[in-house]
């Protein structure tokens, strides 16, 4: 049968979500034929009494070529079936589909008005990515084909085809997307959006100016160092306020009330026990993330809330050769779809950058044999770019804002010190360097 041929083959996969636990049946929920030699299954997936959903395309050869001898799942009915993400030959059925907005049954292909696809190019596999594959056509476009489907329209395919219709900036223009039927809702299986090929990474640069700084000579100052990263910093900042301001004007928006605020604040608090009780290391800066907290309770006066980036980091951030430019607007692809697409403070953004800043900066440290020599650099060039960061977001926060940032920034710092104390325990002291300077 083709489902144990799944079952026997899923668990391996960098994408799979239930890796580690045993898989008890493989079933298909949908089986749609896009083209000879490829079918687009969405796939059920038991573990201990509960199912996920999943998304394969699958490839038929009577012979399979070494080039795909990789992707090869079994063999059904005399012919080889594998992942077909890997087959050009086939993937270019996503571009025909997209382009003319056909639909096969349940999938149906979409483009944005206007736009027009060049569908001679051929695809390749990123190898990066976790959760999701995606398909680079030539220099022009990427795919991103979601292998876990959860019901509803993905937030990254809502948010970047509203800004692109206010001709807003800093994002990768979206050509296309393929949907289906889900539990009854209109369900993203795929988006595609301008290719940035000449663009770099947000990580990568700041880990270069990183690198200068730890290789100059004692006593250079970070403003002094060969990769000064501030003024990119300043201009990623107006860039992500420039963001929040479109998705102001594309989406609703709200306030949040004082009771509201508060039970928050009781949020982030539950959330400080648990950790302490899981990361003992963090009790002796729980007194002061508590006053933190506390402050946040005290606020008298509603919060704006907003569609937000939601999962905000260097690493979602591309530098073209003009500006700045904002990816994955997914959000965090682990919480709930109603959870991503909530309304919340813009400032939940800004302090998971902040946090990113200080990622970048002791990240190199955490094997480094200099590393107590180098911590006041990294401190250094943390303050600098995170400050540079927050003037190129706004001239000035106002106390209340400063009082809610702080609370954001040491909540993301809590659930940092169990991630690093449950994954990477050698790098559990870049969070809890949060705490010691109070936010």
């Amino acid at each position: 049968m083709l489902e144990e041929l799944l079952a026997a083959w899923i668990g391996h996969q960098r994408w799979f979500g239930g890796k580690g636990r045993p898989i008890d049946s493989v079933s298909i929920d949908s089986d749609v034929e896009l083209a000879p030699g490829l079918r687009q299954l969405m796939l059920s997936v038991w573990q201990a009494g509960s199912r996920e959903r999943y998304q394969l395309l699958l490839g038929s050869r009577d012979d399979l070529p070494d080039r795909l001898k990789h992707a090869l799942i079994g063999i059904y009915h005399d012919k080889y079936v594998y992942d077909a993400v890997h087959d050009a030959d086939l993937t270019r059925h996503l571009l025909d589909g997209m382009s003319s907005g056909h639909d096969h049954g349940p999938v149906r292909f979409r483009h944005l008005p206007g736009v027009t696809i060049d569908t001679s190019l051929r695809s390749l596999v990123l190898g990066a990515e976790q959760s999701n594959t995606s398909l680079v056509y030539g220099d022009a476009y990427i795919c991103k084909l979601f292998r876990r489907l959860i019901p509803g329209v993905n937030p990254e395919l809502e948010v970047v085809t509203a800004l692109a219709r206010r001709g807003a900036p800093h994002i990768a223009q979206p050509y296309g997307w393929i949907e289906t039927d889900l539990d009854g809702s209109d369900t993203t299986l795929a988006i595609m959006q301008e290719f940035l090929s000449t663009s770099n990474d947000g990580w990568d640069l700041a880990l270069t100016s990183v690198r200068d700084l730890y290789g100059s000579l004692p006593g250079i100052a970070a403003a002094d160092a060969g990769g000064d990263f501030a003024g990119e910093a300043h201009r990623l900042g107006a860039a992500t306020a420039e963001i929040h301001r479109e998705l102001a004007l594309a989406f609703p928006t709200d306030v949040v009330s004082p009771p509201e605020v508060k039970r928050m604040a009781e949020g982030f608090r539950r959330r400080l026990g648990r950790a302490i009780a899981e990361v003992p290391e963090l009790r002796e800066h729980a007194e002061a993330a508590e006053r933190v907290f506390h402050e946040v309770e005290a606020l008298e006066s509603d919060v704006g809330v907003q569609r937000i980036h939601g999962d905000y980091h260097l690493g979602q951030v591309m530098r073209t050769t003009t500006d700045w430019v904002v990816l994955d607007f997914e959000g965090e692809p682990g919480q709930p779809l109603a959870e991503r697409r909530a309304l919340q403070s813009p400032l939940r953004d800004v302090a998971g950058m902040l946090r990113s800043f200080d990622y970048a900066a002791r990240h190199l440290l955490t094997d480094h044999q200099d590393a107590g020599e180098l911590e006041p650099r990294a401190g250094e060039w943390s303050s600098r770019n995170r400050a540079a960061f927050l003037e190129g977001y706004r001239a000035e926060l106002t106390e209340e804002e400063r009082v809610l940032l702080r609370a954001f920034e040491l909540a993301k710092a809590v659930y940092e010190v169990v991630y690093e104390a449950r994954n990477r325990p050698t790098w559990l002291s870049i969070p809890m360097a949060a705490f010691s300077r109070g936010a």
